[in-house]
Formats: structure tokens, sequence, C-alpha cells
């Protein structure tokens, strides 16, 4: 891919390293130790590195906490900015309480699976976690949801219980033609929530202005360096944003297309560790 001329002058000028988790940092076994070391010299060349990803904090791998010299985390897809030394929260935006009645009721009559994100943690049913107890020894099974998901006796009530910091809701509906149809019912929320995805099933709700890309407007305003000077990296439509509104935006190549279309330049696939690839062809040659 040719680079504009005005994007090669951006690049000599990167401070901020922003990076989706799943299918872009993350190889399909975790952190490349590659990678890990590329992103170890870009923080010790003063580049900081930050996590940008739909995973509440809870569900951050282990991984992550490796990297040397890692401070911050935007998680829930920008409801949550964390300082991971001390797990604090440096910003947080949920959903409107009464928007979030209003779908609570709603997602309850139509009876899909849910997982409920509040204050860094992520909830499901007694109900599926037992599904993926059952499924652990099948393609089904998901080592990610029992490690990261905390069953509650009923879901509903747990989030009644939490509707002042209800950060993120998350849908699993695998009909595409359903999740279509639900994802243009939301939208007719009037802007009074946010719909996106990260996988091919489901639906991410969050608040109003939530957004990966709002998370880095905030964290601009903490570190001081400005979205001009950021570089980011994804693969799903909730990275559009973000790529969009950095100074340099990187898609990896096994990211959809309309991912791609908003990146200035396409990568490696994360499986070929395409992040590790563009930092060091593309930042850490200029300094």
């Amino acid at each position: 891919m040719i680079i504009p001329e005005n994007k090669i002058e951006i690049l000599k000028n990167i401070k901020l390293i922003a990076l989706d988790l799943d299918r872009t940092l993350l190889t399909s076994h975790g952190l490349a130790p590659n990678t890990k070391e590329t992103l170890e010299e870009a923080i010790s060349r003063g580049i900081q590195v930050v996590i940008a990803t739909g995973r509440p904090l809870v569900a951050l791998p282990k991984d992550i906490w490796t990297i040397n010299g890692l401070r911050y985390a935007i998680c829930s897809n920008g409801a949550q900015i964390v300082d991971l030394r001390d797990r604090s929260f440096l910003y947080s935006d949920y959903i409107d309480p009464e928007i979030s009645r209003w779908l609570r009721d709603h997602l309850f009559e139509l009876g899909y699976p849910i997982e409920v994100f509040s204050e860094g943690g992520a909830y499901i049913s007694q109900e599926r976690y037992q599904y993926f107890i059952d499924k652990a020894n099948t393609p089904e099974g998901s080592e990610y949801v029992l490690t990261t998901r905390k069953p509650v006796v009923d879901i509903w009530e747990f989030w009644e219980q939490h509707i002042d910091t209800i950060e993120n809701i998350n849908i699993i509906i695998k009909d595409p033609i359903v999740k279509q149809h639900v994802w243009e019912e939301l939208e007719r929320l009037q802007k009074r929530c946010t719909v996106t995805s990260s996988t091919s099933y489901n639906i991410e709700i969050g608040g109003s202005s939530t957004s990966k890309a709002m998370g880095l407007k905030i964290l601009s305003d903490l570190t001081g360096v400005s979205l001009e000077e950021t570089m980011s990296f994804g693969d799903s439509p909730n990275d559009c944003a973000m790529l969009e509104e950095s100074g340099f935006g990187v898609a990896v190549d096994n990211a959809l297309p309309i991912v791609k279309q908003s990146a200035d330049f396409v990568t490696l696939s994360c499986d070929d560790e395409g992040v590790a690839y563009a930092i060091r062809n593309l930042l850490l040659k200029e300094k």
C-alpha cells in the first residue's frame, strides 16, 4: 500500500500506539514474544503503548500485564480508561439508566444470551455459564468465558441492581439476518446509546458517546498526546472510528473490508504478527 505523503510526515511524530487485542495484537496463541519485544522497544524509545479493547478490565489476558512500561488500557469499547499500575478507573462512561432499563426489558423479551459489563467485570447467567462447563471438551467450549465471566443467578436482576454502572451489554446472536434486524432496531434509539460489534455473532451496546475513539480523545487530555500523534490498530467495526480519527490508522490483513477502508495502511495478519511488522517498519526505523 502506498502511504500518502502527509501521512509520512505524521509517522515521524507518533507518540502513542493504540492496540486492539483480539485478532489484532494477539495471535491465535496469544501475545507473540517478538511482538512483546517490539512493544517494549517502542516504549523504551518514548512511545506510549495503550490497549484499546472491547474486553472489560477483568478479561485482559495475562500476557498483557507482562509488557514492561504499559500503563493505560481503554476497556469495554471506551467505557473505561484504566491505570494498569493500580487498576484504578480514570474515566467511566456508563449507559444512561433510563435507556439501560429499556434495553434490559427489550432484550429480556428477545431472549438472546447477554453479558453485562459493570465496573470492570463481566457477568452472565448461571445457566449460560453451566452451558460452557458442559461444552468444555467440545468445539463450543470456551475457556475464555469460564475464566473471565462471573455467573449470577438472575442476570436481569443483576442488571437492575447495577443500573447506574452498566458500561457495556454484549448480545449473542448467531443468525446474521436477525442480528441485522436487532441492530437496526437499536440504532433507532436516536443516539441514546452506541451500537457496534467485534465478531460476526455479537452486538455490543455502550453509552451515548462510548467508543474507542472517544476513549482516545479522553486519554489525549490525560497524556497530552494528540490524536494526530497516535497510531492505532484494529480489525473489527468497533475499531473503525479509532482508526479514522487517529493520525495514522492500521488494519491487520485479517480485518474486515470496512475496517481496511478506514485505515491508512494494511499490515500483515495477526497470526503473522502484523502489529510488530508495522511498528518496526513504519515507526522504529524513523526513531
